[in-house]
């Protein structure tokens, strides 16, 4: 296979690895392994059941829930307990006095008509033997149906033949009879026995004798209920009654059902409430953990995004980033399924290995962010010991081991801290241990305590050689350039850099000025000082190609640009870029290294060979002949870099440099890049330039402080001058 069809096969590979497709595809990945790990921890148990067949174990409830059955039957009770309430109508005699007194006004009438008709069927008994039956017909038509049914023909024939002297007291007696009685309260059960109340109170009145009975019967009649039933108010009393009624419910872990006893209709009721039942699916399980991972996957993808970077080519990130998240839950999702069987060994789950290696390869942001997200995951992972869907406690464990990993690494990631990290978070996840098994009050047997103590130690242990282990693997396979890594390349034995002492020592020395003025001026902005000061040490390697045309390699050597065209001065010096990054390339250096070499010159003009082909030419000369070809600075680090390069060799050159002057020259070269429009491709800010020029003056202020003059050496200028 050709070089150049496999540099087009890398080509399209890389466009294909860093498409806005490919990142939507990782970000699905990602939520995909998190649903697949918490799903088989979301599916309720389900049980097949049937009537009257006996239980092999207990069944516990896995949710706490209301008992509509019990609740109803409760409140129901609760109603049944709260007795009629009835009011007491007084007026209710009154109205019953004068319908008796309305009665006794129509026998007066009827009596009076009777009397007239008297003469007329005086010889004729059967005539008036009819007319009385219409006449008492009548009467009864009038009267309330309660009364009318109660009283007898006989009784108002009695009536009608009574004197009216008679009548009329008769009347009153019924009144005040009706009266008395009703003045108390009567219940419907209670009219038949006040009904008999009437007898004494006519027996003993000085009525005829022949008119008590009928008058008995009347009054009888008149006595009904005054105390009756208040629907309203009982309804409004049982209805407050069921308000206080507290609803029962299935708790979170109840027994539902003991081991060895039979299934009864209420038990299976119960067990298809709690979603128990083999029959009862439910979708609302899957509803939930797709949501879940659907909120937790786009709180990722909102601190993701800045992966990305600033040259739009950083997938690789994200790549990694979700291998390494896949890794942590399929570690979890197998310690669970042990811990199954054996409780204790969850605690040994490595959960720290992700979050130190995320902080290792990316960045401590994102692996704080992740360990919330292991946490929230973790305690889904690990319920199967548990009745509710979140085990909070193991959460808390997995959060406090994974921050302890990422809090004892420190700013500067190296390979000697990972082991000591490792025994630190050992140490925290013990104390954790300890602290839980506090917590819950819980009599545990020494055995038990000693075996989680004994693995959460060993989580932190086996934690620190995982990533010792595994980071090799993914710096070597994804070509990540690591904090270790940098340090590596930053030893003067490497040959590159022995290379650039031995041929160009003043372009050694002035990348060591260079180095130590952009990592303190990276720092202060928050972009990586280490890289800047490694990337500082190879940015000039072009010049070992041809070293005598750099005047800091010129030592007691004639300036060969004296003797050539500005153009051909021109050429060489803007070759040396190029000429770093490709042997840069050949020795396999990061990507990151090669861009610094690449970008530092951005395509900035070389003034001095420009303004002296503009002398030595009548023609116009095109500015942009005597450019570097670029790229600009797409990096923060690599904007810095260039800065600090140009600084060097201005203040190198500068006579007696004094603070002032320094700074003076520090602010016009800033200024003169940024009007050129040397920024304009990276995310470097006018606050975080003003924050290089302060950090820049300030070293090299100490490098060039004032020295105090010993005696020993006033005495030699003395002698000297003399």
């Amino acid at each position: 296979m050709s070089p150049k069809l496999i540099q087009d096969i890398k080509s399209r590979w890389n466009r294909i690895e860093n498409s806005k497709i490919s990142r939507i595809l990782l970000y699905a990945a990602l939520a995909m392994a998190m649903f697949v790990t918490m799903l088989s921890n979301v599916i309720p148990e389900r049980i097949d059941l049937k009537l009257n067949s006996v239980a092999e174990e207990d069944i516990q409830s896995p949710i706490r829930i209301q008992n509509p059955k019990e609740t109803a039957l409760k409140e129901a009770e609760a109603a049944a307990g709260i007795e009629d309430r009835y009011i007491l109508n007084k007026g209710r005699a009154i109205d019953q006095v004068v319908e008796i007194e309305e009665l006794f006004a129509a026998i007066e009438q009827t009596k009076e008509e009777t009397d007239q008709k008297k003469d007329e069927t005086e010889n004729d008994q059967a005539a008036r033997d009819e007319i009385r039956k219409q006449q008492i017909a009548d009467l009864k038509e009038d009267l309330p149906e309660f009364i009318a049914k109660d009283i007898s023909f006989e009784s108002l024939n009695t009536f009608l033949d009574a004197k009216p002297s008679d009548i009329t007291f008769a009347k009153d007696l019924a009144g005040s009879t009706i009266h008395t009685i009703m003045d108390q309260p009567i219940s419907v059960d209670q009219i038949s026995t006040k009904k008999l109340d009437v007898d004494p109170e006519i027996e003993e009145s000085i009525l005829p004798e022949k008119l008590k009975p009928a008058l008995i019967e009347i009054t009888r009649s008149a006595i009904t209920s005054n105390y009756t039933f208040d629907a309203e108010k009982t309804k409004e009393l049982r209805e407050k009654a069921i308000e206080e009624v507290e609803p029962v419910f299935i708790r979170e872990g109840e027994i539902i059902v003991e081991r060895g006893s039979d299934i009864t209709s209420d038990d299976l009721y119960k067990l298809e409430l709690v979603g128990l039942l083999k029959d009862d699916v439910s979708p609302f399980p899957y509803i939930g953990l797709g949501t879940l991972t659907l909120l937790m996957t786009a709180f990722l993808i909102y601190f993701l995004k800045d992966l990305i970077g600033e040259q739009k080519k950083e997938n690789i990130q994200i790549i990694i980033y979700v291998l390494l998240f896949s890794l942590t839950l399929v570690l979890m999702k197998i310690v669970s399924l042990i811990s199954i069987y054996y409780p204790s060994v969850a605690f040994i789950i490595p959960v720290a290995l992700g979050t130190m290696m995320i902080k290792m390869l990316m960045d401590e942001q994102t692996a704080i962010i992740s360990s919330i997200v292991f946490a929230i995951c973790g305690s889904l992972i690990f319920n199967e010991n548990t009745t509710s869907p979140f085990n909070f406690t193991f959460g808390t464990y997995i959060l406090i081991s994974s921050i302890a990993g990422i809090v004892f690494l420190g700013k500067r990631n190296v390979k000697s801290k990972i082991l000591k990290t490792g025994t630190y978070v050992a140490l925290i996840n013990a104390s954790v241990v300890l602290l839980i098994l506090a917590l819950t009050n819980g009599h545990f047997e020494p055995w038990i305590i000693t075996w989680q103590v004994g693995f959460a130690l060993l989580s932190g242990f086996l934690s620190a050689v995982l990533t010792l282990g595994l980071l090799p693997f993914f710096e070597a396979g994804f070509g990540i350039l690591t904090s270790m890594k940098l340090i590596e390349l930053s030893n003067p034995n490497h040959p590159l850099l022995r290379k650039l002492l031995m041929e160009t020592p003043g372009t050694y020395h002035h990348s060591v000025v260079v180095a130590n003025l952009a990592e303190g001026a990276c720092e202060a902005v928050g972009a990586n000082g280490l890289l800047a000061r490694v990337g500082a040490y190879y940015h000039d390697l072009g010049k070992t190609k041809r070293p005598h045309f750099f005047i800091e390699n010129q030592m007691n050597i004639e300036n060969p640009h004296d003797k050539i065209s500005p153009q051909l001065s021109k050429t060489i010096i803007i070759a040396h870029p190029y000429d770093g990054a490709e042997m840069l390339r050949a020795h396999n250096l990061p990507t990151e290294i090669v861009d610094i070499a690449e970008q530092h010159h951005g395509t900035t003009l070389l003034k001095y060979f420009y303004h002296k082909a503009m002398q030595q030419s009548d023609k116009q000369i095109e500015e942009s002949d005597f450019r570097y070809p670029g790229p600009k600075a797409q990096t923060k680090e690599v904007a810095i870099i260039g800065i600090a390069d140009a600084v060097e060799a201005a203040v190198r050159s500068m006579p007696k440099p004094t603070p002032v002057k320094i700074e003076g020259l520090v602010r016009k070269i800033i200024a003169d890049r940024l009007e050129d429009g040397q920024f304009n491709e990276c995310s470097i800010t006018l606050k975080e330039l003003e924050m290089v020029t302060i950090s820049i003056c300030e070293t090299l202020n100490g490098m060039f402080h004032s020295r105090i003059e010993y005696p020993e050496e006033i005495h030699k200028k003395k002698v000297s001058q003399a």
